[in-house]
């Protein structure tokens, strides 16, 4: 793979979907639809897959793409794949929340080598570089929204090399959160717990404004590849809740376990149950 090039073509893409998205979501009321496993789905959800998989398909034709929006995709078997969710956290976007955001990663043999994750209506974009370090881009919005092709500052991102085991931030999903959860995250030390929507948990900790996110609820590998690639790229790590092995991709049918993202210097606890 060349990673000059997809990180450039996952830039464009990403940037192309959120202007779509928003578009969408400055908008007149718009319709919801629910797909085949209740769950809901937009004008913005298609307009967005349309463009990323266009895109990706016409620059990297050999490589095998996976999204959350076109079914037949997920009958594919691989473990070097592009894998997408156009729009993440589209709970948050009906009620126009603000927290969702644009996912693309790429997995080679199990692990999210590289990733992009846009939060359009938050003006944040979190990226991997070619060589594999993450990096906040500082875009503008509104009036002065970006200008296609040009680049902003590049603010490298790492996770916190310290975090205090004593006063830990720890983020946890804003539509997710139930008792078990709850008692895992009360097993720690916690200085102050943020809510935050979709992907944009991994990017908290890719920062150092978070330590731990602890996820122990049902998702899709399209929901987390690109998060965790920002978030290796900074230092952090994504493991299986169950027994504390790397989190992979390309598993059957696209399901992850129960699962914590962390930075490194967080001491972990016990597990209270498992997926």
């Amino acid at each position: 793979m060349d990673f000059d090039a997809l990180t450039q073509v996952m830039r464009r893409l990403a940037l192309e979907a959120g202007d779509k998205i928003m578009a969408v979501y400055e908008g007149p009321d718009f319709d919801v639809k629910s797909k085949s496993d209740a769950s809901p789905v937009t004008e913005a959800d298609e307009a967005a897959d349309a463009i990323i998989s266009a895109g990706l398909r016409a620059a990297f034709p050999d490589v095998v793409l996976i999204t959350e929006e076109q079914a037949d995709s997920h009958a594919l078997t691989a473990s070097t794949f592009l894998i997408v969710d156009p729009l993440d956290g589209t709970k948050e976007f009906v009620q126009r929340r603000g927290d969702f955001t644009v996912n693309i990663a790429y997995v080679e043999k199990g692990e999210p080598l590289r990733g992009i994750v846009y939060a359009p209506a938050k003006g944040r974009l979190f990226y991997t570089l070619a060589s594999g370090e993450a990096v906040e881009e500082l875009i503008c919005t509104g009036q002065d929204k970006h200008v296609d092709g040009q680049v902003g500052q590049l603010v490298p991102i790492a996770v916190n090399p310290t975090p205090d085991n004593a006063k830990l931030m720890v983020v946890a999903s804003k539509s997710h959160r139930d008792a078990v959860t709850d008692s895992y995250i009360g097993q720690y030390s916690v200085k102050d717990m943020t809510s935050a929507g979709s992907s944009l948990k991994f990017c908290l900790i890719a920062t150092g404004e978070a330590d731990l996110y602890p996820r122990l609820g049902r998702t899709m590998e399209w929901d987390t590849a690109a998060g965790h690639a920002v978030l290796r790229g900074a230092g952090g790590e994504v493991i299986r809740f169950d027994d504390h092995a790397p989190l992979q991709y390309g598993k059957s049918g696209w399901d992850n376990p129960f699962f914590i993202a962390y930075a490194p210097g967080v001491v972990l606890r016990k597990v209270a149950s498992s997926a």
